[in-house]
């Protein structure tokens, strides 16, 4: 049996889930990606800086070679289906010419202030078939009105409209809760925005959200990985008994960077994760059910780094050599469980489940039989999970799922 596919299927698990709890048709698509470039980029860039507190000096933001083209395309290339940027950062540097402060590119030298990055790679996704989602801090470290609740609310709100109305479809928006402990914003109206112009971007963690945060900034899911929580971040089950408030369909993303560091920084390159690490954490997000959301930060030219890339395109091509050519099976039920059948033997060492989501998140434990042999167990299965198993041969699998109305929508296997 693998060792990582804890868990004996008779531990006692969650209840089933309330059956009215599915995802919506975006939240299933957005689950289905699976993958996204995040693109921490800004007046922190070019500073040194992880944080700023609003005061740093426009006239430092100054991308010589900019191309939000050669960000699309490694994205594309590394097999993302859509990525994140930071339009504006807790520092309010906004990396557009917003309307409502003077604290943007419009007050850089780069292409003398009439550059915009949120428009350059809107149009480069355009071009790649690429979604893309705009990160925007509610925390502004530069705004004057920020000390005025209600004044801010205004502010932020013709901010977010201005992205959603200016660069074409969104397919997610981020809000990061950092530095806003304690602070109320009018979410309310926020949404009122999205429900306007942008309904069908996925909401990250905050508002109204139809997506959440994993709970670290290590790209590390769990098994059980829950798709029902309560709000953002937490379990709607605490300890697999006990609910803990009203339910909600909230799949989770799990946000990391490739480096120790969100912004690019000069000197840092040794800081890359290796090409196993990287590996590691796609098995414990994307193979435990949740999206993965990779941090490559573009550098002070303006492009994606020579090291960053290939460390990335190394981790991507590993992936695709493992499970890029997985070969499909013909399932049919037999009593309570799943006969997976390959139309000849396979050799393999990587099995990949998914659930039909249609009704739900259902599976809540499964085991994988080959031959009369036990060769993988967890929890959930969700939109994807991938056990690696020993090198074996074989032409049959019996599934053996736990949960009310459990069903999948696919097995299939890939190997040497």
């Amino acid at each position: 049996m693998s060792p990582d596919t804890p868990g004996p299927l008779d531990l006692p698990g969650p209840p089933d889930p309330p059956s009215h709890l599915v995802p919506t048709p975006g939240q299933l698509a957005w689950q289905k990606a699976g993958f996204g470039l995040f693109l921490h980029f800004g007046i922190n860039t070019f500073n040194g800086a992880e944080w700023s507190d609003g005061t740093l000096d426009p006239a430092t933001f100054h991308p010589t070679e900019l191309d939000a083209g050669q960000w699309a395309r490694t994205a594309v290339e590394a097999g993302a289906k859509y990525v994140v940027l930071t339009a504006k950062h807790h520092d309010g540097f906004c990396l557009w010419p917003s309307d409502t402060t003077g604290y943007s590119v419009a007050a850089s030298p780069w292409k003398d202030g009439k550059g915009d990055v949120v428009a350059e790679l809107a149009e480069a996704c355009g071009e790649a078939g690429l979604g893309l989602g705009l990160y925007l801090s509610p925390w502004d470290r530069n705004a004057a009105c920020y000390a005025d609740p209600a004044a801010y609310d205004a502010f932020y709100v013709r901010q977010l409209t201005e992205l959603c109305t200016r660069y074409g479809p969104l397919c997610e928006l981020w809000f990061d809760g950092a530095g806003s402990e304690g602070r109320a914003y009018d979410w309310e109206a926020v949404m009122e925005v999205i429900d306007r112009h942008q309904p069908d971007a996925m909401v990250f963690n905050m508002g109204r959200p139809t997506i959440r945060w994993i709970g670290n900034e290590e790209g590390l899911a769990a098994d059980p990985c829950h798709y029902v929580t309560d709000s953002t971040g937490i379990s709607v089950y605490d300890d697999g008994l006990t609910p803990l408030g009203p339910p909600r369909y909230l799949p989770p993303e799990c946000d990391v960077p490739i480096r120790d560091g969100w912004f690019w920084q000069p000197g840092d390159q040794d800081r890359l994760k290796s090409r196993e690490e990287l590996l590691d954490i796609w098995y414990a997000s994307v193979g435990l059910g949740a999206g993965l959301l990779l941090n490559v930060p573009p550098d002070r030219r303006g492009l994606i780094d020579a090291a960053d890339r290939a460390r990335l395109l190394s981790f991507t091509h590993e992936l695709a050599r493992r499970t890029g050519t997985p070969r499909p099976a013909v399932l049919a039920l037999d009593g309570p469980d799943v006969i997976a059948t390959f139309d000849r033997p396979v050799r393999a060492d990587h099995i990949d489940l998914r659930e039909d989501l249609t009704r739900g998140q259902r599976v809540r434990a499964h085991e994988v039989w080959a031959d009369g042999r036990l060769v993988a167990r967890g929890g959930t299965v969700g939109v994807r999970r991938v056990h690696r198993v020993e090198p074996s041969v074989f032409r049959q699998l019996r599934i053996r799922l736990t949960g009310s109305g459990s069903r999948l929508e696919s097995v299939s296997a890939s190997g040497p």
